[in-house]
């Protein structure tokens, strides 16, 4: 039997695994921040620009500018303009932006007295050139190596290398929806490569009806979605789930056919059962309703020859699909039965109808 690593052995294997997962996470921690450099770093430049061109049209702002320019330099390149843009780089929360900024400062000022004019591109100069955390667009990693397809054309243009234009990543594609493989050169199940060779592929929707395609019509299947079947002609054509003898919905309601599947809808009130909506698709009417010339209506149980309110001093309301018996005028509802209200009830009612009447004869 073979026995298990105990003592010296075993914690010499459980350092090298400690080991081994610091070091993983060290190197995810590089990747990460190498692109969060290259970000920073991209957004000051970007900020640099755009307080290039706000203060494109400033001066000095004295009362002389002729004389502030002789003596002073020219604003355009002057110290003091480009202190107020500087000033405009970083938010003041923006830790990563202020430490950078702080570091490479005079790399800054190098290039806006001694390099802009040969050198105007200043992400380029700065944040590829000069403090490498950068690469140029299409390139990534260490070495700004280019990505798979090309640097002109990442991912042969139908997705996102890695580590694109930073100093991180591993420069694999992630692919756009339709493509997939590592050179998403290939198109995905319900896609079909309508062109096709070693450094460009288009690839195009299949037919909705089609699983897989060779081709955009309902003929070019080769394996038809589910709700879908081949005809004779070998075309994929809807199934009807409706159109069965047994229906997939519940009694109360009705089959409706969509293209590749279907819903259940719920029958009109009026019916017991239907064929579709409305009350002329019934297939027998519920309680309460009647068939009338092929449409289910309500009856009208209050018109009845035997009457359905049978109480002494009840009167028969017809509501839709059934009717109530309430008490006549004059009585009311004790134990369930109908009983003649008091002297002093009426009165108190008629003063009321009295009073109701009369207001609505002022207005």
């Amino acid at each position: 039997m073979e026995m298990l690593s105990t003592g010296p052995e075993l914690r010499t294997l459980r350092l090298l695994s400690c080991v081994s997962l610091v070091l993983l996470f060290q190197v995810i921690d590089a990747k990460r921040d190498f692109k969060s450099a290259c970000n920073t770093c991209q957004q000051i430049t970007d900020n640099f620009n755009k307080g290039f061109d706000k203060t494109a049209k400033q001066n000095f702002g004295g009362g002389n500018t002729a004389w502030e320019e002789r003596k002073l330099s020219k604003y355009e390149t002057s110290e003091i303009r480009l202190m107020e843009i500087v000033e405009g780089l970083c938010d003041s929360s923006s830790f990563e932006c202020n430490r950078m900024l702080e570091e490479h400062e005079e790399q800054l000022e190098t290039w806006w007295f001694k390099r802009q004019t040969k050198n105007p591109d200043l992400h380029k100069w700065f944040c590829i050139e000069t403090i490498k955390v950068c690469c140029p667009k299409g390139t990534f990693g260490p070495d700004c190596n280019a990505c798979v397809g090309s640097s002109e054309r990442p991912c042969h243009g139908n997705g996102m290398c890695d580590g694109d234009g930073t100093r991180g990543g591993d420069g694999k594609c992630s692919c756009d929806h339709g493509y997939e493989g590592e050179f998403c050169l290939d198109c995905i199940e319900g896609y079909f490569n309508e062109v096709r060779n070693e450094t460009f592929s288009l690839c195009t929707e299949c037919h909705t009806s089609c699983k897989t395609c060779t081709g955009a019509t309902n003929q070019d299947c080769d394996e038809c979605k589910e709700g879908w079947e081949e005809d004779d002609q070998e075309t994929c054509v809807d199934v009807n789930e409706c159109s069965s003898d047994s229906s997939p919905c519940e009694e109360d309601q009705y089959c409706l056919n969509t293209e590749g599947s279907y819903s259940c809808k719920a029958c009109d009130k009026v019916c017991s059962g239907c064929t579709g909506a409305g009350p002329d698709m019934c297939q027998a009417c519920a309680n309460g309703y009647q068939n009338t010339e092929g449409s289910c209506t309500d009856i009208d149980e209050c018109l009845q020859s035997e009457p359905v309110c049978t109480k002494e001093h009840q009167e028969c309301v017809n509501t839709k699909g059934s009717y109530t018996c309430i008490c006549s005028n004059g009585y009311e509802e004790q134990n369930d039965e109908c009983v003649q209200k008091s002297q002093s009830e009426k009165v108190g009612e008629s003063e009321e109808s009295e009073t109701t009447t009369s207001s609505h004869g002022e207005l």
